[in-house]
């Protein structure tokens, strides 16, 4: 049985942007590392968005965008980004960089297996794969269990699916030099619905159809939905390039409860994505640098993880979806529509004070996030109350 310094069970954004953060580090040469997964990571499954002042992964930016589009029923608005640009980032160019520079370190493995279970036997662990079992001193998880969300009700769980379409198309319809980020202007149906356009030249774009709700749909809705976006837009012929489907957990679920001394969840797993929208790529590049800088310190990893004033935004934001799915349109165009689009994003990326804030929330309906602030304090007190009888 063959052990590892450090395995990590999944191989997907945390556990690559850890590794590669590893790997800049120079402090890891050391350490046997082995990353497992049942998916090669051969194929350009998924593309990331984010904005950035062009300091992330710079070579592997397919595209990006100096404006972007906000639109809902009533108006729409041009955001200038200054000093931010929209960019996307294709998983298989990202997967060439991280196996690239993993060829080149002897002593990290990727095996192409799939985990079965794993656990903590006092000293060290073990992962047992469809094929044979290792051992470790550390493992990180990066495996997605939703029945630990699903199993409480303290915490709400939304998902973001989506299906998107790569086309080209006849006709020159698309700015390419600005993106559409949220166009709530498509049918609600008591959700939070809107269409993503990330255009690559006038007749090419990424157009994709995504909901922030507890539902998934049926396939032939989301592209439906795709397909009368595209007619509206002017398009009469058009082929489609390539398709993406996804869904992405949005809970403000404590993940990092489940962590013990030698077993850390990651990326979703270890609540990474930010619970407000849905974004997964930027925060995993802080969160793995967060997660290096600790290894240096602290080998007991239940010390790793604590909340801070965003994840209770965030837990706000979600009450509301969780109970009036169909506001989503109505709380993400009050910011939008005359606030300052920098320190949106700013407040997005969890990089600002409170002064800057309060100038994004105070743009947001009041009444819903004091009734949501009110209704959480309650609920947070009562589910104490219950922990405490059980306890007696």
């Amino acid at each position: 049985m063959q052990h590892f310094h450090y395995i990590f069970t999944g191989s997907g954004l945390s556990a690559m942007m850890t590794v590669y953060e590893m790997i800049l580090s120079g402090k890891f040469q050391d350490k046997t590392i082995l990353l497992l997964d049942e998916n090669s990571k051969k194929t350009n499954d998924r593309t990331w968005c984010f904005w950035d002042s062009n300091t992330i992964f710079p070579n592997q930016v397919s595209t990006k965008w100096n404006s972007a589009w906000f639109k809902n029923t009533a108006f729409e608005r041009k955001l200038n980004l200054d000093p931010y640009q929209y960019k996307m980032v294709k998983g298989l160019d990202f997967y060439y960089l991280i196996f690239d520079l993993i060829s080149k370190q002897e002593n990290i493995h990727f095996v192409n297996q799939k985990v079965l279970d794993f656990e903590e036997l006092g000293s060290h662990c073990i992962v047992k794969t469809a094929s044979e079992n290792y051992t470790c001193n550390k493992i990180f998880n990066s495996i997605f269990n939703p029945n630990l969300v699903k199993s409480q009700a303290k915490y709400p769980l939304l998902q973001q699916h989506f299906v998107g379409w790569f086309i080209k198309s006849k006709e020159d319809v698309f700015e390419k030099e600005t993106a559409t980020f949220m166009d709530f202007s498509v049918e609600q149906k008591d959700n939070t619905r809107f269409m993503y356009v990330l255009p690559t030249s006038s007749t090419e774009a990424l157009l994709e159809y995504t909901l922030f709700s507890k539902e998934l749909l049926a396939l032939s809705e989301y592209e439906n939905e795709i397909q009368n976006y595209i007619q509206k837009l002017g398009i009469t012929e058009y082929e489609i390039v390539e398709k993406e489907q996804g869904n992405i957990p949005m809970t403000c679920f404590p993940f990092w409860k489940n962590n013990t001394k030698n077993i850390l969840n990651i990326g979703s797993a270890g609540g990474w994505t930010k619970a407000s929208t849905g974004y997964t790529f930027k925060n995993t590049t802080k969160k793995a640098k967060q997660l290096v800088s600790f290894l240096d310190y602290n080998s007991d990893f239940r010390k790793f993880q604590k909340r801070d004033k965003f994840w209770f935004y965030d837990l706000l934001l979600l009450d509301i979806l969780d109970q009036k799915n169909h506001l989503g349109s109505t709380i993400f165009s009050s910011m939008f529509q005359k606030g300052n689009a920098t320190v949106i994003f700013k407040f997005l990326d969890e990089e600002t004070s409170f002064l800057e804030d309060l100038q994004v929330i105070w743009k947001c309906p009041k009444g819903l996030f004091v009734k949501a602030l009110f209704s959480r304090i309650f609920n947070l007190k009562m589910f104490d109350n219950i922990g405490n009888d059980c306890k007696q």
